[in-house]
Parts: C-alpha cells; structure tokens; sequence
C-alpha cells in the first residue's frame, strides 16, 4: 500500500524509531524489549541487529557482535526510505560497530540536526557478564558527543566515570563528552525504599523518586530507553518524555512475570497511562 491509499483510508503512520541494539532470546532486553516498548507507546521500532547474544534471564553465555558492514547496510536499507523521527542505541558490540552507527547518525542529522538519539550504554548485564567483544568503554567511545540523552544507571556512571563517584560530577563528566542530557538511574542506588533517577542537562536539572519494587528484573534499562525514544519520537519535550518514561516503565515492572527463576520480565505490553 502507498503512502498516498495510506493516508485515504484514515491511517496515520506512526513516527518511526531507529534501533540499533542486540538481540536477546529470552525476550526479556535487547532488541526484544525495545521493539515491545516502542510498539507500545505508538511508534513504529526499526530494528538494526549489532549483537547476537546467548543468555537466558539471569546470565549471558555468548556475544557475537555483527559485522560492522551488515550494520551499517541494514541501517542504510532503512533510512534510504523510511523518516526517522528517534534513534535509539543499547549494545553495540564494539568499536567496529559504534563507528558504522556514529556514520549514520551523522548522515541523518545533515538533514535532521535535531534529530533525537537516546543512547543507552549497556556495559554488561546485571550480573556483571560482558555484552561487548571487547572493552566496552573504549567501544562505545564514538557515540557519546552524538547522544541527546544518555540513560546510565548507577554502575554504568561509575565505570564510564571511574575519575567521579558523585552523581552530579558524573553527570558533568558525561556533559562534557558531548551528551546533551544525562539521565541517571537509580535502580542500583544506595537508597533502601526509593529508586531515585535524576536528569541533569546544561541548563536544567530534576530528580524522580520511585517506590522501590522487590525482587529483580530483566531489560528494566532498555525499557525505560527504549519508551523514552518512542516518546521523543513523537515531539514530547525532554523533560516531559522523561517523566512519561519513567511512568511505563514503572507500570512494566509492577506487572512483571516470572518465566523461571531469577529475574522477572516487565510487562511491557501494558495499555500506557496517558501523561
């Protein structure tokens, strides 16, 4: 179907997020939980592949990053054709393949300079294993002055950080790399009751608190990024997108089920409480 027969029947195409991240079987991150996240919150996810990964929902036993012309072919198939109104990077495998991503990203923003890009820098799973071929820090180098929000959480900020253990000094550090938007989330916090997430930008600052859930779960950060480049996507302002992210995701994770031991999936395809 046209564009054109598209728009007579009365169907308005959803803005389209591009994703670059690796794949999980277990459904439970990755690729899988942004595509659900995306999907849910009403904009179309176009999925790049950077890593194929053998894991379950608590260990990861295998990264098999893509080969960095499959990345970038992938990604130009889609852009030659299709409006990208977000992008969103998770894992990315490693240098080879964050410099193809860094390629397109600036390819788009000739035409788009405002063009939004979440980036989610997952350096490993929540049990420590790797999800790069190698150091994930120096791979994820290129991709830092290209992000408009970046979404570490508290152990994420201290390895990227590691000359910083203050948030705000972290969140100065990440600012002065080139992100625009740093959003640091609390999930592993000191905090015993409350997960408390703060969005540090040059000019503004604002902190979430959330009521702590029990037990643990599987692709809470893809998730929360994930939702936050959907809501991008369709022009909701940074401050708001975050909010509203922030809303879901703990909505995903207060629904969250068991598909055996260990960490719990969050339900992501849950109807979303407008903001």
């Amino acid at each position: 179907m046209s564009v054109q027969q598209d728009l007579r029947s009365g169907a308005v195409a959803p803005p389209c997020v591009l994703v670059f991240s690796g794949s999980d079987p277990s459904g439970g991150a990755g690729m899988q939980a942004d595509i659900t996240a995306i999907a849910a919150l009403g904009a179309h996810p176009l999925s790049v592949v950077t890593v194929l990964t053998a894991q379950d929902n608590e260990r990861v036993f295998g990264v098999y990053p893509v080969a960095a012309e499959l990345v970038r072919q992938q990604a130009q198939a889609l852009v030659d054709r299709i409006a990208i109104s977000a992008v969103k990077l998770g894992i990315v495998g490693n240098r080879a393949n964050a410099e193809a991503i860094a390629a397109i990203i600036r390819q788009l923003r000739v035409r788009q300079p405002d063009l939004p890009v979440v980036f989610d820098p997952v350096l490993a799973n929540g049990h420590g294993d790797s999800l790069a071929s190698e150091d994930p820090i120096a791979a994820v180098a290129p991709l830092f002055e290209l992000a408009t929000v970046i979404t570490p959480n508290r152990l994420e900020a201290d390895r990227l950080c590691s000359s910083a253990s203050d948030p705000e000094q972290q969140a100065r550090l990440l600012l002065e790399r080139g992100c625009h938007n740093v959003l640091l989330k609390g999930g592993h916090g000191p905090e015993l009751d409350q997960v408390l997430n703060r969005w540090i930008s040059r000019s503004q600052s604002r902190s979430w608190s959330w009521p702590r859930l029990p037990g643990e779960f599987h692709g809470s950060g893809c998730t929360l990024a994930a939702a936050l480049s959907a809501l991008l996507a369709q022009g909701l302002e940074m401050e708001t997108a975050i909010a509203a992210a922030q809303s879901y995701c703990q909505q995903t994770l207060a629904a969250s089920y068991s598909i055996a031991a260990g960490q719990r999936i969050p339900n992501r395809t849950l109807p979303f409480l407008n903001t």
